[in-house]
Formats: structure tokens, sequence, C-alpha cells
């Protein structure tokens, strides 16, 4: 079920809108000001907003852009409803970052048809992001594995290497000192390469193999290792 918000400070319009959505199956929350109306979008997450635009204190505008500019609210469509039918009214509201622009007084059906349209674009968004999300962590996996194997077939190598020496009559503690520095090194590039994706906010991605993708790491120097 589409959750949608409704801000309005008249609650005659809070009503209508709310009892029309509500009979089509959506969810409907309300706020009465811009400033609880900014506090619920944030806290509800909701699917789509209904923002009136003449409001006191903080007006629709306001609020529009005040959302948009918020990461957590940015990608929430946002449907302005207004008595304002001029055009640069609407040119405003758009330019604020307002996804469409209602008239009042609006008609059920053109009410309930952009509605609908906003719920499409939303959710199309939020698979878009899953599936960046998915590729995202694919190319992570892959990355690890790729930049990790050859420390520990070090690693794996050194220890099979002091076991071996340890079960000798005797223990050459040179060759064992030997193998435990191979082990710290090795140790040392996995959490410079765990530091280093770790440190990577905006992932690029260069092809591993067909159809599989791999993180470019950065090194020290800023270039991408291999």
């Amino acid at each position: 079920m589409s959750k949608i918000l409704v801000i309005d400070d008249l609650p005659e319009n809070v009503f209508l809108l709310q009892d029309r959505l509500e009979r089509e199956g959506y969810e409907v929350i309300t706020s009465y000001d811009g400033k609880s109306g900014i506090e619920k979008a944030i806290k509800e997450i909701p699917d789509l907003i209904l923002l009136d635009v003449m409001m006191p204190d903080l007006n629709g505008i306001e609020v529009c852009k005040a959302l948009v500019l918020n990461p957590v609210t940015i990608h929430i469509p946002i449907i302005l409803v207004t008595a304002k039918s001029g055009a640069e009214d609407t040119k405003e509201g758009l330019e604020a970052g307002a996804f469409d622009y209602i008239k009042k007084p609006f008609d059920k059906i053109e009410l309930l048809a952009r509605v609908h349209s906003a719920l499409k674009l939303n959710e199309a968004h939020k698979m878009l992001i899953e599936a960046e999300k998915r590729n995202i962590f694919s190319a992570t996996v892959v990355t690890t594995n790729h930049k990790i194997k050859q420390p520990l077939t070090l690693m794996s190598l050194s220890s099979t290497a002091i076991k071996r020496e340890i079960n000798k009559d005797v223990i050459s503690r040179e060759e064992v000192l030997k193998k435990l520095n191979y082990i710290d090194i090795a140790i040392k590039e996995i959490t410079d390469i765990l530091n280093q994706l770790n440190a990577i906010k905006q992932p690029v991605f260069s092809e591993y193999i067909k159809n599989i993708s791999m993180v470019d790491v950065p090194t020290e120097r800023g270039k991408t290792s291999d």
C-alpha cells in the first residue's frame, strides 16, 4: 500500500484529499503546516507528498525546496496543490523541485491520474536504487576476492611453512621469523585494501570479466590499483 502525505493548513482540504485517496486504497498521513510537514516527511518517508502552496509561515514552495535539499526526502515526488493558475506560479513550483502541479478546484479523475503517475515514478526509482545496491554489493564482493586472494595465499603458504619447520628436530628461528614477516606483510596489504574500500564515497566500476564488474580501488597516489 502506497503512503501519501498531505500537507495543507486548511482541515477541510486535508479531509477532502484524505477521503478520496483512502477510498482508492492509499494510506494517508496528514500535516497542517509546513514545519510539521517537513518533520513528518523525514520521519515517515512517504511514497508521495501532496503539498498546498498557500500556507502561513512556511509556504509550499519553501517546503518543497527544503524537502528537495534534504538527502532523506530528495527522491520523494511532490505534487503541489494550489488555487494559483498563472504560468509563472507553475514555473516557480516546478523549479522548486515539484514533480507536478494540480490547480484547485481539482477533478477527481485528474487528481488520481497524477497521483498514479507520480507513484509509478517513485516505484521505478526505488527499483533502480535496489538494482544499483545489488550491483555495488556484487562488485564489492568480486573486488575484495580479487584484491585479497594474493595476500591470503601468502599467509596460507607461510603458515604451512611454519608448521613444517616447527615439526623438525632442529627449528630454524630465522626461517620462522621470515615466514612470520610474510604474514605481517599480507595482513598489512589486506588492511590497506579494506581501508581503501571503506574510503570510497562514489564507486567507479570497471569490467572484471565479461558481464562482471569490480570497484576501482584508489591507491595512495590517487590512481587505481590492479
